[in-house]
């Protein structure tokens, strides 16, 4: 077990099992030769993946012999962290090539290897490296913390679950961003490296679950079926969970809670298929701006569920995809809700417009549109002051339909009816109480003068010319009350009385309500 003697043996080594067949314990790993020089101005360092491990120990074997070591403290790589989770291991500068290194890891999970992604790079592409994460990372915090303002004010005002839920999501993504993209470890130097890694597995359950909930509540509540329902809600449940269950007890075994947590990604990705065929199956306006939102999202985290199982190898890049994929999510679903409330909005929109219509129906006359009795009654029992109301009837209409039949009638009534709405005030209420019988209300501070009212009926060009005339009887008095309504209907009805008695076509007031 002595360094040296690990070097000059490396046959030693099994360089041809995959190195999570070996399960968890402690590994010595060896570098292919290397022959790179470090110098002062363009100063070498070593890249590897951030795994989960206790200890890290390595040792830079120059060519000269000379001997470089470095040893990990209680916090594990986290002073080597850099943007992207990669650690980078600085190599000292020397005259003489750097030939290998090796690696002592103690406590290794080895759930997906003891080492992986190790190669020589130096500190300008290190630099580069750390600008460009931190570009993508801090556009994506922005980007989510915009849409999270964005979707809360949404739901503050229009209290649709969707927005709520994708605002969790967006928020748990943005704790997982922190944690997957190293930054962490630069904010809480002090942190050990095997909890931000358990962070990364908390973060990323609890969007799991978000990711649920908004898919449960996105669509229209018709697509959905009731198996799928409670599978959808067993999964927003698991996943979650697996990523508590890593956080808490993953240094217990981490192989079977990571496989556990694999597992429920799994399930959050088997509710996309159903719950995309339902919707179409269902016409839902909003099947292809959800499906082309998730397609990324849904893609690459089935390749990180093979990578997991081992069918496909670690990449760097495939571990940073979550964040490239949920901006694309981001970007799409901000036009999806926004698509979504439109919809939402329409509908609320059409269900005002239907109760309104409704209303209009049940308040108005259908041949002529004026109010109807009750509606009539509705709005002028208890108006203020004084009211003046007339009665207008038209004259000998029995004759108006026996001369031009009902449709004929009915055309007389509707140009009358034009002709009284058109010749009183504007906060004047007129009416069709039944027949050819017509209620005019106003205040007696700005009346209705009968006479004239009168000669616009007259001037009203009938079918064929037909002369029809009416009579008119008013009354001025109180309208407090229903009470109040039959005293004065009564004097208005004794006044049109008067009016007919005396010939028609004319008409007659009362001063007080009897």
């Amino acid at each position: 077990m002595n360094p040296a003697e690990l070097v000059r043996h490396p046959e030693r080594f099994d360089c041809t099992t995959k190195q999570y067949k070996l399960g968890p314990g402690n590994y010595w790993a060896l570098s292919q030769p290397i022959n790179a020089v470090s110098t002062p101005e363009r100063p070498l360092v070593i890249n590897f993946a951030s795994l989960w491990q206790q200890q890290l120990s390595a040792q830079l074997f120059y060519a000269d012999g000379h001997v470089h070591g470095y040893r990990t403290d209680a916090r594990g790589i986290t002073p080597l962290i850099q943007l992207g989770a990669l650690a980078a291991l600085p190599v000292p500068p020397s005259k003489a090539p750097l030939a290998r290194v090796l690696w002592h890891v103690e406590g290794a999970a080895n759930v997906r290897g003891v080492l992986l992604g190790a190669e020589l790079s130096d500190t300008q592409r290190i630099a580069t490296t750390n600008l460009a994460m931190a570009a993508l990372y801090t556009g994506f915090a922005g980007m989510c913390l915009a849409l999270i303002v964005y979707n809360f004010a949404l739901w503050c005002a229009m209290r649709y679950r969707f927005q709520l839920h994708y605002c969790a999501l967006l928020t748990v993504l943005v704790g997982y961003g922190l944690s997957s993209s190293g930054a962490m470890a630069w904010f809480w130097p002090d942190m050990v490296n095997n909890d931000r890694l358990r962070f990364n597995y908390l973060f990323l359950g609890l969007a799991g679950g978000a990711a649920a909930l908004f898919t449960l509540s996105f669509f229209e509540m018709k697509i959905r079926s009731r198996r799928l329902d409670i599978y959808t809600r067993m999964v927003a449940t698991a996943v979650p969970l697996s990523g508590i269950i890593v956080f808490l007890f993953g240094a217990i075994d981490l192989r079977l809670a990571d496989m556990f947590y694999t597992l429920t990604i799994l399930g959050l990705i088997s509710i996309v298929v159903p719950t995309l065929w339902y919707a179409w199956m269902q016409r839902s306006h909003f099947l292809w701006l959800f499906a082309l939102a998730w397609s990324a999202p849904v893609v690459l985290a089935m390749m990180r569920v093979l990578a997991n199982l081992h069918v496909l190898p670690w990449s760097f890049w495939l571990d940073n995809s979550t964040i490239v994929s949920m901006m694309f999510e981001a970007l799409v679903s901000a036009l999806a809700v926004a698509y979504r409330i439109k919809f939402l909005r329409d509908e609320r929109d059409e269900a005002i417009t239907r109760e309104v219509l409704a209303r209009r129906l049940a308040d108005t006359d259908p041949l002529t549109g004026l109010l109807n009795r009750r509606a009539f009654l509705d709005q002028a029992l208890g108006r203020p002051g004084e009211q003046q109301l007339l009665i207008v009837d038209i004259d000998h209409f029995k004759r108006v339909n026996e001369t031009l039949g009902h449709d004929g009638g009915d055309e007389v009534l509707r140009l009358f009816a034009r002709t009284l709405r058109s010749a009183t005030p504007a906060d004047s209420l007129v009416a069709r109480l039944g027949g050819e019988e017509f209620a005019l209300l106003s205040h007696s501070g700005t009346p209705i003068e009968p006479e004239q009212l009168l000669n616009k009926l007259r001037q009203t060009r009938m079918p064929f010319d037909l002369k029809v005339t009416a009579s008119i009887g008013a009354c001025t008095g109180p309208l407090a009350d229903d009470k109040n309504w039959k005293a004065l209907y009564r004097c208005a009805d004794i006044a049109l009385f008067e009016a007919k008695s005396a010939g028609r076509d004319r008409a007659r007031a009362r001063r007080e309500a009897a």
